[in-house]
């Protein structure tokens, strides 16, 4: 296949995409067509899935939830469905639980259950570690196998991005620690490679927005701050809470110990509102685009069609730059995270006396 031709391809499969998402709306029958709910009905976790070609066909997932008496209970989320209740467990749709499961117990107050159900969330992230294991396990059969053979196609792609990586990225800031953290470092940059294309399918499994949720990037933001201080070296401690400078600016009142505390906590922080935040409002604009198709049909037919080729152009053209920032959205995460890690191996300063060459005597 020539280029020309995987251009074409591609172009169709995200025209695709775009109709098939409209289809889908479609599908809502001659309801007033509400735009916060369905945005939101597709940027928020839940205990179902959408099965492909089909609005009212879901996946309905377990539901494990540990009551006020302590007693676990397992059972279909289908139980739930239309506002049903089922072992004393609902869905709420107000308050601060909302979209989470509530239970009331005998005194009929309300409390919110140990959940480890698992939702459209919890299967992205099992979908995806499943990807990830997948690729990389093949090409590690592969080079066990064909140990002498130069790599092609899937195997060598996956061998460029890696190596890109580690020698230009993982090597050159960490040094001679880079072998040590390049496996962390290289699981973050490709689940969160692997999560954001996953969102950027419509159909199942994919469409779910897992780094737009903001508990999906805090824990890795928490994974990355937890390494960043389990592996600091004392040098990078002593110039936490004793930095080189002028005293006043440490004692009495300790004004440098408490800003440099205070990076500790900012550094993992703006990882996971950088990479939610831009994720997020990607798919926001996508979907309000499609959303205009439905707001201005009211106005007639002709508007309509009008508003969804307008809709559909801009709605491929956020496609392709989604599709740009899943990749640096990635890297910067990783990058970051690879920059923050050789902050804290810092080492001591070394004071040595450099060996000056003498210049050698010329003898006639």
């Amino acid at each position: 296949m020539g280029k020309r031709e995987s251009y074409i391809l591609y172009i169709f499969v995200l025209v695709f995409m775009n109709v098939f998402s409209i289809k889908a709306e479609e599908n809502h029958g001659e309801e007033t067509f509400n735009v916060k709910e369905v945005i939101f009905e597709h940027l928020t976790d839940s205990y179902s899935w959408e099965l492909p070609f089909s609005h009212t066909h879901r996946l309905y997932l377990p539901v494990i939830v540990k009551d006020a008496k302590g007693e676990w209970h397992i059972f279909s989320s289908k139980h739930l469905t239309e506002g049903n209740s089922h072992q004393g467990f609902y869905i709420a749709q107000e308050g601060d639980n909302i979209h989470k499961i509530e239970g009331v117990d005998e005194q009929g107050n309300k409390y919110r259950p140990l959940d480890f159900s698992i939702t459209k969330n919890v299967l992205a992230i099992f979908f995806t570690a499943i990807i990830i294991l997948s690729i990389l396990l093949w090409d590690a059969r592969w080079y066990k196998k064909h140990s002498y053979q130069a790599p092609r196609r899937g195997v060598a792609m996956i061998e460029v991005v890696v190596d890109m990586l580690y020698y230009e990225i993982i090597k050159p800031i960490l040094g001679a620690d880079a072998r040590k953290f390049a496996p962390y470092i290289l699981t973050l940059f490709f689940f969160i490679l692997v999560a954001n294309l996953l969102g950027q399918i419509v159909i199942f499994p994919g469409g779910v927005n897992l780094t737009g949720n903001i508990s999906i990037t805090f824990v890795l933001a928490a994974m990355t701050f937890v390494v960043i201080n389990l592996f600091g070296t004392k040098e990078y401690w002593k110039e936490t809470f004793w930095p080189d400078v002028p005293l006043w600016l440490k004692f009495p009142i300790p004004i440098m110990p408490l800003i440099e505390v205070f990076g500790i906590i900012t550094k993992p922080f703006a990882l996971m509102i950088r990479l939610f935040a831009n994720m997020l409002g990607g798919h926001i604009i996508a979907l309000s685009l499609v959303s205009l198709i439905f707001l201005l049909g009211a106005l007639g037919e002709y508007v309509m069609g009008m508003t969804t080729v307008v809709s559909v152009i801009f709605s491929l053209f956020m496609k392709l730059i989604d599709l740009l920032i899943c990749f640096i959205q990635a890297f910067v995460f990783m990058m970051l995270a690879t920059v923050f890690i050789s902050l804290a191996r810092v080492k001591g300063h070394e004071h040595k006396e450099e060996k000056k060459e003498q210049p050698s005597e010329i003898t006639e």
